[in-house]
């Protein structure tokens, strides 16, 4: 089949722009900036794991926001009330609602007409549609006002808004280059923050509320004594021991602030904050001033007592002074959340992860080594393999690799450790369509063609092979970019890219090439030789005579890794069972028993210490604490101060503390994308091919899934969301080599209709074992550089990853037979029973 000049102009057109795209990654600062002068293209952005930087994920508190929301309706109500001239004390919150209790059916039908006014109404999701923020209902003497879910859901997406923009002022403050804070799902907000190393500041500014609010302090009470209605008693900021009853009533509300700044006080030289009012904030400040001197005056923030002075005389510039036992860095970091403004509702900080600047570059140095390493495996085999040849395919693995970094720019994709390993693994994979179409290509010579009929013939036969495996793989992969997170994500980015380029260099490029070879050169006949010359042929086996056997030891291999998923377990990541975790490096060798000792004495629970890279790295893991966010923060500085006297001149390159909520939800992400993979994969394999060619697929699948669990169990591998990414990509991959099979086996048989099918299996298996051997080959080459030297970041993706080519290429060729074998017999005995059962006169077994 000729290709048009047209069609030509236009795949060199796409290389070009690949190419162009993919150069401001790979140059230096200077050139790349004179280079995107000229051409519109960026660089891919690197991820905190590879340049450092802090991640973090915020949750709104729902359940503060919908209290927040009560106290205001209760108090709107209460105005409502006063201004009719009913009783405001009858209203009062009941659960999740605000209860009126009106005995007078005529101060009822005044007061109700009022209250329905508070009910304005809210946007939902719809061609303009509204509905009610508050629904008010009377029954009896008892007036209800409830908060709707239409309400509740508006309330939220404001908040969220309000905190975004909040928190970006907050940011700001601290002074953090190019900063990504963008809402997530939608109670959520995501804030990573390059080149922050030590999060611990940027945790205190963002966690705090800071609703601020100025009250009096009623000297009447006892505050070792329950207080009277309309006094709270609070502790002190910086002393929980020390108690203030303050009243109920805010004097001045803190948004009347106008500005806040650190200063310094000229009697004791100690850190401050100075503040001032807006004007309606100034005039209430001297009113209460004015009248109150000689009265305590507390300032809380945040539901605890900054500082309570006594007010010596009329304050009348709207101006003042918090003092207290400040550090110039908690003055700084106090006047940054004044001037920002406080919160709507309570933001949890659920998820946690920082990368030192070191640890990055690591990083970077590693991926491009072992990346290097891995193409350089995966170059050498295909030129071994296939000699001349085998270097148009290298041309396409280039394009192929070059192509995937420039559209990752251009899409602004973020590329991540696992994103490298995506990368690594899509050359490894891609190769898997030279492979096919080659053998291919050689099967058509030895029938006989031409050259040109060999090469056309060859393309063709493939390539409805390589889009089967290819959409099997590709499932997987948009299920992990569906349900992962972080740089998961990424991985599945790079491995979705990397299968849509290999169809195109893989494919088109690769036969452009090789028909321009053959036209120049006026070959009769196309040979595909290895480097040491012609490939004899695999002698035959008969697989499904040692059947038995085979599906024997694949049972005894699943049962056993069952086994051990209940004993010893999976070794499971703080991914999905929350903690904290803290990478420290030396330069010196590090003293575990010293540093363990250290740590237990924190009473910080279970502590579990890896040691790698020589002794001069340790991997410390603890348990997530009993509470709330502020004990995870007091545990992380408690891990970091023993780190740092156990193990003087120590750094610590990564911190990670994720909550419980966030470990739940990745780790039913991560098993729904297992389960929801495989009902896809069935569902594919029953349209492309028969029910009982899917039904096999999925039982052979069950077999490598359960045994590369028992990889994890048995090794001790971290079993984390990068885990499940190897498994889900395991799975693609095993599916993948069924399909090569089961498609010989489908075009075998409309060839050989009389065959015995057990024959027929046995000839397919063996016409495409030596594809299934080369491309686990190629696929484990690409691999074994990261599984050697890619660190603890990417060895729980690439050791299992190995581990699961090896069973999904055996399990292809000795496992997959059988089991088809056997389904289709059984089915040819169900049918044959139902037919005798069917005609009359035929006596039942």
């Amino acid at each position: 089949m000729r290709t048009s000049k047209w069609a030509v102009l236009a795949y060199v057109a796409i290389i070009i722009f690949g190419c162009l795209a993919a150069v401001p990654s790979v140059l230096p600062q200077a050139m790349r900036e004179q280079f995107t002068a000229v051409l519109p293209f960026k660089p891919v952005t690197l991820g905190l794991d590879l340049r450092g930087g802090s991640h973090l994920v915020l949750e709104v508190d729902g359940a503060g926001l919908q209290k927040a929301r009560l106290n205001t309706l209760l108090d709107d109500t209460r105005r409502v009330l006063r201004g009719e001239r009913v009783s405001a004390s009858s209203a009062r919150i009941s659960g999740n609602t605000v209860t009126v209790s009106i005995a007078d059916a005529a101060d009822r039908e005044k007061v109700l007409p009022k209250l329905q006014e508070l009910a304005t109404p809210v946007s939902t999701i719809g061609f303009g549609a509204s509905a009610p923020e508050v629904e008010v209902t009377a029954n009896g003497d008892v007036v209800t006002l409830a908060i709707t879910e239409a309400g509740i859901a508006d309330r939220m997406t404001k908040a969220v808004e309000q905190s975004l923009e909040i928190i970006r002022n907050r940011v700001d403050q601290v002074g953090v280059a190019e900063p990504l804070i963008q809402r997530i799902g939608s109670n959520r907000i995501l804030v990573q923050l390059p080149g922050l190393q030590d999060p611990t500041r940027l945790r205190e500014l963002l966690g705090s509320t800071a609703q601020m609010s100025f009250h009096m302090l009623d000297q009447t009470v006892d505050v070792t004594q329950p207080p009277p209605r309309g006094v709270d008693i609070l502790p002190g900021a910086n002393d929980d021991t020390n108690k203030y009853p303050v009243e109920s009533r805010v004097a001045i509300s803190g948004e009347r602030l106008d500005d806040a700044k650190v200063g310094f006080d000229q009697r004791t030289n100690q850190p401050v904050v100075d503040f001032s009012f807006d004007s309606l904030g100034a005039r209430q400040f001297a009113e209460i001033t004015r009248e109150n001197v000689g009265r305590p005056f507390a300032i809380v923030l945040d539901g605890k007592v900054l500082t309570a002075p006594v007010i010596n005389e009329p304050i009348l510039g709207g101006r003042g002074q918090i003092s207290g036992n400040f550090t110039a860095e908690s003055a700084t970091v106090l006047s940054a959340l004044l001037r920002s403004g406080a919160l709507p509702a309570p933001l949890t900080i659920i998820e946690e992860r920082s990368v030192g600047p070191n640890l990055g570059s690591d990083s970077i140095r590693m991926g491009l080594y072992t990346g290097l390493a891995g193409f350089g495996l995966v170059v050498a085999l295909m030129v071994v393999l296939y000699g001349a040849w085998g270097i148009i395919a290298n041309v396409g693995l280039m394009l192929h690799t070059i192509m995937t970094i420039g559209v990752l720019g251009l899409i602004g994709s973020t590329l991540t450790l696992p994103g490298i390993a995506g990368i690594i693994l899509g050359i490894g994979m891609a190769v898997d369509a030279n492979i096919l179409i080659n053998a291919r290509i050689r099967e058509e010579t030895e029938g006989g063609a031409g050259a040109m009929k060999a090469l056309d013939v060859g393309f063709n036969k493939a390539y409805a092979t390589i889009l089967d495996s290819n959409i099997t793989t590709l499932t997987g992969t948009i299920l992990l970019f569906w349900l992962g997170s972080g740089p998961v994500r990424g991985f599945a980015v790079t491995m979705m890219l990397g299968i849509v380029i290999s169809m195109f260099t893989s494919v088109t490029v690769v036969r452009l090439l090789m028909r321009e070879v053959v036209v120049r050169r006026k070959m009769k006949k196309l040979e595909i030789p290895s480097l040491f010359g012609r490939v004899p042929h695999l002698p035959t086996f008969s697989f499904m005579k040692r059947r038995f056997q085979a599906i024997g030891f694949s049972a005894f291999l699943s049962i056993s890794s069952v086994v051990l998923f209940f004993t010893p377990g999976l070794n499971y990541g703080i991914d999905f069972i929350g903690g904290i975790q803290v990478e420290a490096v030396s330069k010196d060798k590090i003293d575990l028993p010293t540093l363990r000792g250290s740590l237990e004495e924190l009473n910080l629970g279970e502590v579990a210490l890896q040691d790698f890279g020589g002794g001069q790295s340790v991997l410390i893991r603890v348990q997530r604490q009993p509470g709330g966010e502020q004990e995870q923060t007091a545990a992380l500085n408690r891990i970091k101060d023993a780190v740092t006297v156990s193990v003087p001149g120590a750094t610590l390159e990564r911190t990670e503390v994720v909550g419980p909520t966030i470990s739940s939800e990745l780790a039913r992400s991560g098993f729904l994308a297992v389960g929801l993979a495989m009902v896809a994969i069935l569902l594919y394999i029953w349209f492309r091919f028969e029910w009982h060619f899917a039904v096999g697929a999925i039982a052979v699948l069950l077999l490598d899934i359960t045994k590369t669990v028992g990889f994890f169990a048995l090794t001790g591998v971290d079993f984390n969301l990068t885990a499940i990414a190897a498994l889900l990509t395991m799975i693609g991959y095993s599916v993948n080599d069924k399909v090569v099979v089961y498609d010989r086996m489908r075009e075998n048989l409309r060839k050989y209709k009389s065959m015995p099918f057990s024959d027929l299996i046995d000839m397919s298996i063996n016409q495409v074992i030596a594809r299934c051997i080369f491309t686990s080959v190629a696929t484990a080459l690409s691999l074994v550089p990261m599984a050697i030297w890619g660190g603890e970041t990417v060895r729980s993706f690439a050791w299992p990853m190995i581990f699961g080519v090896i069973v999904a290429t055996t399990s292809s060729i000795y496992i997959g037979g059988p089991i088809l074998l056997f389904l289709s017999r059984w089915w040819k005995d169900r049918e044959a029973s139902r037919t005798a059962t069917q005609q009359p006169g035929t006596p039942t077994a």
